[in-house]
């Protein structure tokens, strides 16, 4: 199978793109109204964001450049040290940037 890209050939796959993904979280929430939220349930939300974070950055952590790398280090030493998403992210940012300048 091929699409053209050509031209507006990309914007059926968006368009595609974007009402599935509207579709797996409006279905997320309706399924989500039916399911009674007690202290077990908020515990697995819980863990499932945990555990797709270390998904997304495990790969990048072994197959990732030094930039990544030392950026991932830095984020975690900042986040640990400060308990503030938003510096650490801008300190992991500022590394990767700095390392592969370098």
């Amino acid at each position: 199978m091929n699409i053209e890209t050509a031209g507006y050939g990309t914007l059926p796959v968006v368009l595609i793109m974007a009402a599935v993904t509207l579709a797996t979280r409006w279905g997320g929430v309706f399924v989500m109204s039916f399911v009674p939220i007690n202290y077990r349930v908020q515990q697995f939300i819980t863990a499932m964001s945990g555990s797709v974070l270390v998904a997304v950055l495990a790969p990048l952590a072994v197959k990732g450049d030094n930039g990544a790398r030392w950026a991932l280090l830095t984020t975690a030493v900042v986040m640990l040290v400060l308990r503030k998403p938003l510096p650490a992210i801008a300190a992991g940012i500022l590394a990767a940037a700095v390392v592969r300048h370098l």
